[in-house]
């Protein structure tokens, strides 16, 4: 496998809440534990899954204490700290205590929707104030904005600290263009559960998952074998978790790996507004493809 310490696979971490919609710190601490035991490589804390959005940051800081307590030091730990606002990005990146990160994970701007120029100069500052690596996160479904090749190379090829990107535009082209002209320091990490697969075979380093949430040891052990080179049997566990894929992000994510993680007895199956859980319809769905993964191990 590779050895750039964010190989393989990385689980964007839920934050678990009861049904009060309090921050659950013991369905969080099972949950790191539940995928470390399944073989993930490391954990991102508060990235886009964790509903950093509508968590206070006072509950923030608990999420990552509870993940650090759980996770005793045995994996790198990602913590995501992005925005639109670059001034605030950067303060705090200079003032808050990154002891413990092993890199920051920082999505483009999203509803101001930057030029290229734009994110270009927001990723230099941050560069330029961060004391620890930065992955790039761009996902234009969820930000209206696509951080083109060019400019991701331009930001790989300046910054020594921007040692990655997590990419989940869905473009394959675009992705094959930042592979072929990366830096040596630089790889390039899957956002889309469903296509991480072909990604791999392409030069992609490995993914940061949600389904890897739920069904962890499958999902890494794919990742692991085509790293390997033993495709074959990445192939087959591919298909045997794809329909897992539509599922989970049928209404949204993180609602359908939490309503898979309830019945997997992890965490409740709770999100904050404005998200809403799963359809009965669709959890009926899940509980099905869950059985069937269950029983075809």
């Amino acid at each position: 496998m590779n050895e750039f310490p964010f190989s393989g696979t990385g689980v964007a971490l839920v934050t678990p809440f009861k049904t009060d919609f309090t921050v659950d710190e013991e369905s969080l601490y099972r949950i790191v534990q539940h995928v470390i035991k399944g073989g993930v490589d490391y954990l991102v804390a508060l990235g886009t899954t964790s509903e950093a959005p509508v968590l206070s940051k006072d509950e923030k800081d608990l999420v990552l204490k509870t993940i650090r307590q759980a996770n005793a030091g045995r994996l790198p730990i990602v913590l995501g700290i992005g925005g639109n606002n670059t001034s605030a990005i950067v303060k705090q990146l200079e003032n808050n205590n990154l002891y413990g990160i092993d890199a920051i994970l920082s999505v483009t701007p999203y509803y101001n929707k930057p030029g290229q120029q734009g994110l270009f100069e927001h990723y230099d500052a941050l560069a330029r104030a961060c004391p620890v690596p930065i992955i790039l996160y761009n996902v234009p479904g969820r930000t209206a904005v696509n951080m083109k090749a060019v400019t991701t190379l331009s930001l790989a090829h300046k910054h020594r600290n921007i040692v990655a990107v997590k990419e989940a535009s869905g473009d394959l082209q675009q992705i094959m263009a930042i592979i072929a002209d990366k830096p040596d320091h630089f790889e390039v990490i899957s956002g889309d559960d469903a296509i991480t697969l072909p990604l791999l075979a392409v030069g992609a380093c490995g993914v940061i998952s949600v389904a890897a949430n739920a069904f962890t040891r499958d999902f890494s052990n794919m990742v692991r074998t085509q790293l390997s080179g033993d495709h074959d049997t990445a192939l087959k566990l591919q298909y045997k978790m794809l329909k897992l894929y539509d599922l989970l992000f049928a209404e949204g994510s993180p609602a359908g790996v939490k309503a898979m993680l309830q019945l997997m007895d992890l965490c409740e199956n709770v999100v904050r507004l404005p998200l809403t859980t799963v359809s009965n319809d669709l959890r009926q769905q899940i509980a099905n493809y869950e059985t069937y993964l269950i029983t075809n191990k």
